[in-house]
């Protein structure tokens, strides 16, 4: 075996005894689909801990000073039925997203047994993550935060405390395109409050003194603005991802990584789960199982040697070698 340059951003590392395959500890037994998964990152926590709390600031301003004090009751009713919904489904997409396993590869399964149960022949490779030990297969890359590889890893969001990759991408679109519902939501509702409150007297609009009620009001509507417009853009951008068959990192790396993609519909399909429905629309309905890794998934086919050697470095070598992945492959 020998080891050989690989695409745009991977530095090889040169000395074959350097990922010690001998050393990795097989992985563990695979739990089942669906096992919670929680990423123990200090910031990401703070960051799902301020998104609830926002979420509830919001649900505290308009339940207890637009809809509750509010003579029209019908306006009331409705407006708190549809907010506290689209609120309920926005956490529960936040808490699925979190908790979901993005696509984790198995741990450690880069040993000195199971490279060679793969049987390698002439040309095909695998690549190795030396930070995880892991085999990486095709669309997988490694979040530095979740010290793991994650297939069809599109980034790390420390607003869910997790990677958005293969089997929560759905959760992670729910998450934005609720927020951005409510975030809608509110805006109109604190416009309509303001127009009556300047018609009628300021101390019959609220339980609340007049100021308290004009800096709730200003807060929940800076809030809101700014999470329509951020969640707005993120899911514009997933949707996209997901109808091309991009993932964000591979969009920073496609005139590198040329690769045949899945028709958009069918893409956006196993994204949310089957044939259009309802459950699309349903955090607590799981997308499309991934199939299971085979022997196959593991193994990379490449045309030539040369065709691998010719990459660019500029960016390589300003990247750490002990970072980057290794390769090994079978000659001619």
């Amino acid at each position: 075996m020998m080891l050989i340059p690989t695409h745009h951003f991977r530095d090889i590392e040169r000395k074959p005894e350097y990922l010690q395959p001998e050393k990795c500890v097989p992985p563990p037994h695979p739990g089942p689909v669906g096992t919670m998964w929680f990423i123990r990152d200090g910031c990401g926590i703070a960051c799902a801990i301020v998104t609830w709390f926002l979420v509830l600031y919001a649900e505290f301003v308009v339940l207890f000073v637009m809809l509750i004090p509010s003579r029209d009751y019908v306006y009331s009713v409705i407006n708190g039925i549809v907010f506290n919904l689209l609120a309920f489904l926005a956490l529960a997409s936040h808490c699925r997203a979190m908790l979901t396993d993005p696509g984790a590869v198995p741990k450690g399964n880069a040993t000195k047994e199971f490279i060679e149960s793969l049987q390698l022949k002439p040309g095909q490779v695998v690549y190795k993550c030396p930070k995880c030990c892991s085999i990486k297969p095709d669309r997988a890359h490694h979040c530095s935060v979740c010290k793991r590889c994650i297939r069809k890893m599109d980034h790390h969001c420390p607003w869910v405390n997790n990677c958005v990759g293969e089997n929560n991408q759905k959760y992670f679109v729910l998450f934005t395109m609720y927020i951005a519902l409510i975030s809608l939501h509110a805006l109109v509702m604190v416009g309509f409050h303001f127009l009556h409150c300047f018609e009628e007297d300021w101390t019959k609009c609220s339980s609340f003194s007049p100021p308290t009620t004009v800096i709730l009001l200003i807060l929940l509507c800076f809030e809101g603005l700014l999470f329509l417009i951020f969640t707005s853009v993120m899911f514009g951008t997933q949707v996209h991802s997901i109808c091309t068959d991009e993932t964000g990192i591979e969009r920073l790396k496609r005139k590198h990584q040329p690769r045949e993609r899945r028709a958009s519909w069918k893409s956006v399909k196993e994204t949310f789960g089957g044939d259009f429905s309802p459950n699309w629309f349903n955090p607590f309905s799981r997308p499309c199982d991934p199939e299971p890794l085979s022997d196959r998934d593991w193994v990379r086919q490449v045309a030539s040697l040369s065709d691998m050697g010719n990459t660019e470095t500029t960016e390589e070598q300003s990247e750490e070698r002990k970072d980057e992945d290794s390769v090994e492959v079978i000659d001619e």
